[in-house]
């Protein structure tokens, strides 16, 4: 029987094929595509939620309050009123992704290229939405200092 270098060598060899063939293993991360990559197959949706959506004009908001804000509160606005903010294929900033600076499909329903990748699989992407889905914005601290309200089809769907 051969005798391994050392002992550990076996599970980093099995580490290192993970980490290399994951992608090919199908654990493909989604990244975020932005509200326009949705367009095409949902127009009705992506329509009303251009036109009535108080998310989709959400960098309005944050863009009117930066002067007053510290940098850190800043980047705080940037979890709830961007798409994919500090995620992979999210928003960086106004000038180098204009297209994820306000908050789109994405913020509710995930990241979407695997979905758009793979012909519109519903399994790689958050469908059907509950209150829960809201929390992470609308939660209690905010509703109290900003005075809103989720709302589930607000104007979206």
């Amino acid at each position: 029987m051969r005798q391994l270098l050392f002992p550990g060598a076996a599970f980093i060899a099995a580490v290192l094929l993970v980490f290399i063939a994951g992608p090919a293993l199908g654990q493909e991360q989604a990244e975020f595509v932005g509200s326009q990559a949705c367009q095409g197959c949902h127009p009705d949706e992506y329509e009303n939620f251009t036109t009535h959506s108080k998310k989709a004009t959400s960098a309005e908001s944050v863009q009117m309050m930066a002067s007053d804000l510290t940098p850190a509160e800043l980047e705080s606005c940037y979890g709830c009123h961007t798409t994919g903010y500090g995620q992979p294929g999210g928003f960086v900033s106004y000038e180098e992704t204009p297209g994820m600076g306000d908050a789109g499909c994405e913020v509710c329903h995930g990241p979407g290229s695997l979905h758009v990748e793979y012909g519109g699989d519903p399994s790689v992407i958050k469908g059907s939405l509950a209150l829960e889905d809201c929390t992470g914005c609308h939660n209690e601290e905010r509703v109290e200092s900003f005075d809103f309200k989720p709302l589930l089809y607000g104007g979206a769907h």
